[in-house]
């Protein structure tokens, strides 16, 4: 990347870099939707399954993946700054701390989640999927970890074209493994849900060796010889990047959980509304990697930017990316409601599920709106490395706000499950109004 001069320059350049982020992100989306299409095909109990291990399972691995991604803002501003001697000794400790996240997250894994599972009280088959689906994904942890460092080297140069290639040879293959795995296929029996498990940990590994392959051969990651020698572990540098990665992780995790949590509050209603629920969160899920993507490029521009001591510019860049997003997301929006019913029955053959789901999808238009202008504020603050804030922030809008008022809506508000649709648009706009807020205080120190 290079310094833009005009606005429509860094227009075509936030596009060109924002681009393949959403492709790659909608990319790895679809697998889950296919996860959740091709479970919903099977049964409901292995629908509500696979959607249990998920909202057990993304929450950690997302957060543990927030956690590595700090090294996206830390390289884009070396890079910016023209110290790219440094550049290659933080992807080598990176390599260090990921291996050390992996442990505690499979650790973590194997000591909890058959609590979990037994308190959830689920339906014996459903329960069993759950834990299948947890079970066969494991596997995959430590590659996509270590493949998850090689990304955040190749976006924090701009080359973000080079993981959406990576990611559309790998999708086809997660989705074609799941087939096989969860439908069974020559000769490996059918495992239903758990088969999606499988099918995510072998795309996992496929992964990762094409990063590799990426960053050993092509140039100016090549330049770097990552893989050259090993470096000597550096607990210093560990710190610096743990303390700022733990924070975004932690932001992640309350994002992600409280889906999640909202998710294992809705069995208590039936097997029904948490197929419905799930069927709905994913297709949410696929709409938000537009604003997912534009926080990224976010991160990216404006932490080129400010390495390069041009604060102005990171403004222009920030006021291009909350424009953009939200008349995107308001387009999509628009046209949900019309056409609800068509992609409930994508989803499922159930005449109980579609009808729920369509009006699931309602208040998925309101979250849509919320994600919009919360997402790229968050992409912003990182690229600026303020993360601690940003977290602070995420527990009082989501976990202190938002869940509590599900609680009320749905127990003593006559909402029912709704009611926590509506915890969930609280919280995701309380949080977006005071991360504007932090915005400004943070621009004001670079100005």
């Amino acid at each position: 990347m290079r310094g833009a001069l005009h606005y429509r320059e860094k227009a075509r350049r936030f596009l060109t870099i924002l681009c393949p982020i959403f492709i790659t992100q909608l990319a790895l989306t679809a697998t889950g939707f296919c996860d959740t299409v091709m479970s919903g095909h099977i049964s409901e109990q292995d629908l509500a399954g696979v959607a249990v291990g998920a909202n057990l399972f993304m929450p950690f691995f997302g957060s543990f993946l927030g956690i590595i991604s700090v090294l996206t803002p830390i390289l884009s501003q070396l890079y910016g700054a023209g110290k790219t001697e440094r550049i290659v000794f933080v992807v080598r400790q990176g390599f260090y701390w990921s291996l050390l996240l992996a442990a505690f997250f499979l650790l973590a894994g194997v000591l909890f989640v058959p609590f979990i599972l037994d308190g959830l009280q689920l339906e014996p088959k459903v329960e069993c999927v759950a834990a299948g689906y947890l079970a066969g994904i494991a596997p995959g942890i430590v590659p996509i970890f270590l493949a998850g460092v090689l990304r955040n080297l190749i976006d924090a140069h701009g080359h973000t074209h080079l993981t959406m290639m990576i990611t559309l040879v790998t999708v086809p293959i997660n989705v074609a493994a799941n087939y096989v795995f969860m439908y069974g296929a020559f000769g490996i029996p059918a495992f239903g849900g758990m088969g999606a498990g499988i099918g995510s940990s072998v795309a996992f590994f496929l992964n990762f060796m094409l990063n590799i392959l990426v960053v050993s051969r092509l140039e100016p990651f090549c330049s770097y010889r990552v893989f050259s020698h090993v470096s000597r572990p550096s607990p210093a540098e560990w710190r610096h990047a743990l303390a700022l990665g733990i924070p975004i992780g932690s932001t992640m995790f309350c994002e992600m959980s409280i889906f999640s949590a909202v998710g294992l509050f809705m069995t208590v209603y039936g097997t029904v509304v948490v197929a419905a629920h799930q069927a709905a969160m994913n297709f949410t899920t696929m709409i938000y990697m537009i604003p997912l993507s534009a926080s990224m490029t976010l991160t990216i521009l404006v932490g080129f930017e400010i390495g390069a001591k041009r604060s102005e510019a990171a403004r222009e860049y920030i006021r291009l990316g909350r424009l953009l997003t939200f008349l995107f997301e308001g387009s999509i929006a628009l046209l949900l409601v019309p056409f609800r019913a068509e992609i409930a029955q994508l989803y499922t053959t159930s005449p109980e599920v579609q009808e729920m789901l369509e009006v699931f999808l309602l208040y998925a238009v309101f979250l849509q709106l919320s994600d919009a202008l919360d997402a790229p504020l968050q992409g912003a603050l990182r690229g600026y490395k303020d993360v601690h804030a940003t977290f602070l922030l995420a527990v009082f809008s989501y976990w202190i706000i938002g869940l509590p008022l599900g609680f009320l809506f749905a127990n003593y508000g006559g909402l029912g499950p709704y009611g926590y649709w509506v915890s969930l648009i609280s919280g995701v706009a309380i949080g977006a109004i005071a991360l504007m807020a932090r915005l400004r205080h943070v621009q004001r120190r670079y100005a």
